[in-house]
C-alpha cells in the first residue's frame, strides 16, 4: 500500500526539494586526522547492525495502544472533550498520537540522512567525511526501522510538521559547512534523543522500546561526532561568526519547542486550532515534556561553545538554563548502557528457549 494512502491528512507534494548551496570540499590528504574522530569512525563501522534482524518484528503491537500511553499524559485529559469520549475513540486519539510522534520520527530521519550526505560532500576534512558516511548508513536504517513501524504495526501517519520542515530547509539551504552539523546533530538530533529516551524509559510495550533503545544507541556516536567537530571548529571563528550561529540555535530552538504540541492530532478530532493550541499550553504533561526535550541540546550547545548572552536568555525564558550544566557524556554513555542490556536479555531468553528445546528433545529422544 502507498503511504501517501496511510496519511491521516494530505501531505501534499510526494516530494520537497530544497535548493542545494555551498561547495563540494575534497581532501588530497589521506594520512592526516584526529585520533578521537578516527576512533569515532572505527566504532561507526563495527557497530553497523540489520534492523530487519536485530529487532523481534514478530512482537505483537496493539494500534489502538502502541506506547502504553496513561490517560494523564493525554493533552485532551481533563477537558470536556475527554468527558465525551468513548473508550474506542480514546484508542483512536493513542493511535493518532502515536503515529504523529513517531512521523516525526521518521521525517527527521530522512532529514538526518540527507543532513550526513551533505556533510559527506562540504565538511572540508577528510576524517569527518569517513565518519558521516558511517552516520549516512545509520540514518538510513533508522528511517527504514520507523518507516516499517508505522506501516506495519501502527497503519497511520502524519505529514512532517511545519516547524521541523523550516529548520530543516533552513539547515540544508544554508552555505556554511557546519551548519548542517549545528541544525541536524545538535537541534534535531538532541531533541529527539529526548524524546526517544522519555518514550523509551517510560512505555511498558517491547517492540518500540527495542527500536528506540537500539537508534539511540547509534545517535549517541553522531552528537559525539557534531560535538568533537564543531567545538574545534568554532574555536577559530569571530565572535560575530560566534553570535550568527547563536542566533540560529535560538530561533531553532523556539521552533523545535513549539513543534511538539502535536495539535494536529487535534485539530483531526475536529478541534478548533485556537482550542487545540490552547489545551496543548495548558497541558501540565506537554509543559514538563517539551522542557525535558532541551536536555540534550543545552548542554551540547554549551560544550561547543555557543554561550552568549542573548543565547543564555533565550535558555532562561525557555525555563531550560540549568541544563547547561547536565553531564552529557553520562547520558550518551547510559544510552549505549541499555542498548546492550536489552540484547543480553534478548539473547539469553534465545538461549534458555534453546536449551530447553534440546532437552525436550533429548527426553523424547529417550521415550521412544
Amino acid at each position: 500500500m502507498s503511504t501517501h494512502e496511510l496519511y491521516a491528512k494530505d501531505a501534499g507534494d510526494p516530494h520537497w526539494e530544497v535548493p542545494a548551496s555551498g561547495a563540494a570540499r575534497f581532501s588530497w590528504e589521506y594520512d592526516d586526522g584526529r585520533d578521537r574522530l578516527l576512533a569515532l569512525y572505527q566504532k561507526g563501522k563495527g557497530k553497523q547492525w540489520d534492523g530487519q534482524k536485530r529487532i523481534d518484528w514478530a512482537l505483537e503491537v496493539d494500534p489502538h495502544d502502541p506506547l502504553g500511553t496513561p490517560d494523564e499524559s493525554m493533552t485532551l485529559y481533563g477537558t470536556p472533550y475527554w468527558a465525551k469520549l468513548t473508550d474506542r475513540d480514546k484508542g483512536e486519539l493513542r493511535m493518532h498520537y502515536a503515529s504523529w510522534q513517531f512521523s516525526q520520527f521518521l521525517h527527521g530521519e530522512q532529514g538526518a540522512m540527507v543532513c550526513a550526505a551533505r556533510i559527506v560532500e562540504s565538511v572540508p576534512d577528510l576524517d569527518a567525511k569517513f565518519y558521516s558516511a558511517t552516520q549516512t548508513m545509520d540514518e538510513a536504517r533508522h528511517a527504514e526501522i520507523y518507516a516499517r513501524f508505522l506501516h506495519e504495526k501502527i497503519g497511520m501517519l502524519y505529514p512532517i510538521n511545519d516547524n521541523l520542515q523550516a529548520l530543516l530547509g533552513d539547515t540544508l539551504r544554508d552555505s556554511r559547512w557546519d551548519m548542517p552539523y549545528l541544525g541536524m546533530q545538535v537541534l534535531i538530533e538532541g531533541l529527539a534523543l529526548a524524546a526517544f529516551g522519555m518514550i523509551r524509559d517510560t512505555t511498558d510495550k517491547p517492540l518500540p522500546q527495542q527500536i528506540l533503545a537500539y537508534v539511540m544507541q547509534d545517535e549517541a556516536r553522531h552528537v559525539a561526532f557534531g560535538r568533537m567537530a564543531l567545538r574545534d571548529h568554532y574555536r577559530q571563528l569571530s565572535d560575530a561568526e560566534l553570535r550568527e550561529r547563536e542566533e540560529f540555535v535560538i530561533e531553532g530552538c523556539y521552533l523545535m519547542r513549539d513543534r511538539l504540541r502535536g495539535t494536529e492530532v487535534l485539530e483531526n478530532f475536529g478541534i478548533p486550532k485556537a482550542e487545540a493550541d490552547e489545551y496543548s499550553e495548558q497541558s501540565e504533561f506537554l509543559h514538563l515534556f517539551r522542557r525535558l526535550l532541551f536536555s540534550r541540546i543545552v548542554p551540547c550547545v554549551k560544550d561547543i561553545g555557543l554561550w552568549g548572552k542573548r543565547l543564555q536568555q533565550a535558555y532562561v525564558d525557555m525555563g531550560v538554563f540549568e541544563m547547561g550544566d547536565s553531564n552529557l557524556d553520562l547520558l550518551m554513555a547510559q544510552d549505549e548502557e541499555i542498548a546492550e542490556q536489552l540484547d543480553a536479555r534478548r539473547f539469553a531468553e534465545e538461549e534458555k528457549g534453546r536449551v530447553a528445546e534440546v532437552a525436550d528433545a533429548i527426553e523424547q529422544g529417550g521415550r521412544s
